[in-house]
């Protein structure tokens, strides 16, 4: 370690001899201080450039003995869908990677059909002196004054899944929901004949305040808007999330209203597909969201026919290092990172990776 530190001394004296400054002007600039004018900056940042020199970051971290303390707060995973196992798969490997940078991570489930859940593990954030969050923000109002309370606090905040646009975030990554919905509907086109029938299905306890799926709806009824089609669009919101209930509710509305789709806006769309099994319905053509197991089941079978997929391991990652970047390598981040849009079949499920 000894001879890492005096390497590293080396290579920051040899940055202060050419620009004629001291030690702690140069380190000063490689660790975003104020104090500095910005020609003097200008003339280190090309410096240190010419050198192309890398601080040794593990040495630093270590050296200084400094935690960082972030905080996760996302779903847990419930009896309908399984899907928040997968981002946070995302930031267990995150966990892997940079622990040994102090790094610490401490994460915090919800009931995300329970928004008082969600306040409860919110407040244990806000005081528990961390200094940064990775928030799916499932409950619009809820999440929008737990993010202001972060920013009072100074703790930046990464979104996942979802964003809240007029909140300000150290970055949003994530599927762009309205463009998801609005290919759908363009994937849905190719399977529709000119009179055929439409169902929106949004199964949710909090659907008002679940904004991700509004925004999916938005963007599927626009396409057909913007390419004048004439299929009938009906809806069905399910607030009891369990089984029986889907069961009930499709059972009514697809008697009062027979359609030839049906648009699951989450990953529930399993719950829709066992309906249909079971009622011997084939002529049903069925999309929905997310590689989750009991959807790949059914897709197997062709009961559902296309899988939106973007990608939620990939979102946890990313997240996580987004913080790690931030405050470890100070540098900026990217501020919206949208994830590739997937579509997954029974041809090519085998190959994909979430």
């Amino acid at each position: 370690m000894k001879k890492t530190e005096e390497k590293e001394l080396v290579g920051v004296r040899e940055i202060a001899r050419k620009a004629n400054v001291s030690i702690a002007t140069v380190d000063r600039v490689l660790h975003n201080r104020t104090g500095v004018s910005a020609k003097t900056k200008e003339k280190i940042d090309a410096i240190i450039e010419e050198l192309n020199y890398k601080p040794n970051i593990l040495a630093r971290r270590l050296a200084s003995k400094q935690i960082l303390r972030f905080a996760v707060l996302i779903p847990s995973v419930s009896k309908e869908t399984d899907y928040w196992d997968a981002p946070l798969s995302g930031v267990l490997q995150a966990e892997s990677e940079i622990s040994a940078y102090g790094i610490q991570i401490e994460t915090f489930l919800f009931d995300q059909n329970d928004k008082k859940s969600f306040v409860k593990q919110s407040e244990k954030i806000i005081h528990g002196n961390f200094n940064g969050v990775l928030l799916a923000p499932m409950f619009i109002d809820e999440s929008s004054r737990f993010v202001d309370e972060c920013s009072k606090l100074n703790i930046p905040c990464v979104f996942i899944n979802s964003d809240i646009p007029d909140k300000n975030s150290l970055c949003y990554i994530g599927p762009n929901l309205y463009q998801s919905g609005y290919l759908t509907a363009h994937i849905s086109g190719y399977l529709l004949k000119e009179n055929d029938k439409v169902l929106i299905v949004n199964i949710s306890k909090e659907i008002d305040n679940h904004h991700h799926l509004l925004r999916k709806e938005e963007g599927f009824r626009k396409y057909f808007s913007d390419n004048h089609k004439n299929n009938e669009i009906f809806k069905v919101d399910i607030r009891d999330t369990a089984y029986d209930s889907v069961k009930a509710s499709l059972s009514a509305t697809l008697k009062a209203n027979p359609v030839n789709l049906i648009f699951v806006t989450n990953s529930r769309v399993s719950s829709v597909a066992r309906y249909l099994e079971e009622e011997n319905i084939h002529d049903v053509k069925l999309i929905g969201y997310d590689f989750l197991k009991d959807n790949i089941e059914y897709l197997k079978k062709q009961t559902i026919d296309f899988l939106i997929c973007q990608k939620p391991i990939e979102q946890g990652y990313r997240g996580m290092m987004a913080l790690y970047t931030h405050f470890v390598h100070a540098t900026p981040i990217e501020k919206v990172y949208y994830m590739p849009i997937d579509i997954i079949t029974k041809e090519n499920y085998q190959f994909y990776r979430n």
